[in-house]
């Protein structure tokens, strides 16, 4: 056994608790007190500070990582960056005009105002680690080797979840989410091919079934209820 004279064990009940308390003066208050007009926020330990130009961004980011250093922690070499927030108001060119943040990523991306004109807007959208996730955890429910289960089973299984991805997830840009559930269709048509004689082997009429299905009773998912059913042929 080791004798630990510092820190708590990582994956501790209370290490959340005390990282947040120690971040709240290393990090929020001592923001509020040293940059008090810069607009900052942090969840858990990420977070954002918004600069007005890049020079206020290079002195803040120099100031911060001394102010770590004096706490005994260090700022992330891969994620901590300055980021430009492109849109049509901001057009310069910089090398970094995206991030990643509590599973969005956000960069420029086309918009449309009331009257349908395009203009390019600084917007998030689920990040690609995020779908990675989705996609792997759909694929840990092995839905298809549940033939002794019902549709409906499935149902209560998995729509609170899926219920939650698509209102955290598609809050913004929620088409972005279409291929996490067109995965999950896909998963949803090879359990039938299992389960039911008749379209065994046959993933096409399996798909054309469940698209039948979903226009005759969406309720059973969420993504079905957005309009994001299998095809029905």
């Amino acid at each position: 056994m080791i004798a630990r004279d510092k820190g708590i064990p990582q994956g501790g009940v209370v290490s959340p608790v005390l990282m947040n308390l120690f971040l709240h003066y290393t990090f929020d208050v001592w923001m509020e007190r040293r940059f008090p007009g810069v607009p900052f926020c942090r969840y858990a330990d990420d977070g954002l500070v918004h600069c007005t130009s890049v020079e206020q961004a290079e002195f803040v980011l120099t100031t911060l990582k001394e102010r770590f250093e004096q706490c005994g922690l260090e700022l992330h070499p891969d994620k901590t960056r300055i980021v430009y927030c492109q849109d049509v108001n901001r057009t310069q060119k910089y090398h970094c005009v995206s991030f990643d943040f509590l599973g969005y990523t956000f960069r420029p991306r086309s918009s449309a105002d009331k009257y349908g004109r395009r203009f390019v807007n600084f917007l998030p959208a689920v990040s690609q680690t995020a779908l990675k996730a989705m996609r792997q955890t759909i694929r840990r429910w092995k839905i298809q080797l549940k033939s002794e289960k019902s549709l409906e089973d499935i149902s209560f299984m998995v729509r609170p979840i899926l219920r939650g991805w698509q209102n955290y997830y598609g809050y913004f840009y929620g088409s972005a989410l279409s291929t996490v559930w067109g995965h999950f269709n896909q998963y949803l048509a090879r359990w039938v091919t299992r389960k039911f004689k008749q379209f065994r082997g046959r993933q096409r009429r399996a798909t054309h079934r469940l698209g039948k299905i979903a226009r005759q009773r969406p309720y059973l998912f969420p993504h079905w209820e957005l309009g994001y059913k299998p095809s029905a042929g």
